[in-house]
């Protein structure tokens, strides 16, 4: 649980006293966008293995 307090803190550092404000609602968007698409693919990778299926 440490572990991700320590990330979440990281992330929230990352985007104080930036400007414009655009381009950290910007960034933001991409960053999830970004944790989506990783997700998605370990999933991907996991039922594969899981299930047998030739890469």
């Amino acid at each position: 649980m440490g572990t991700l307090l320590h990330f979440k803190n990281v992330y929230l550092e990352a985007f104080e006293n930036c400007k414009p404000a655009y381009l950290v609602v910007l960034l933001k968007i991409y960053s999830l966008f970004s944790l989506i698409m990783i997700s998605m693919a370990l999933y991907a990778f996991f039922y594969r293995a899981i299930n047998g299926f030739e890469f």
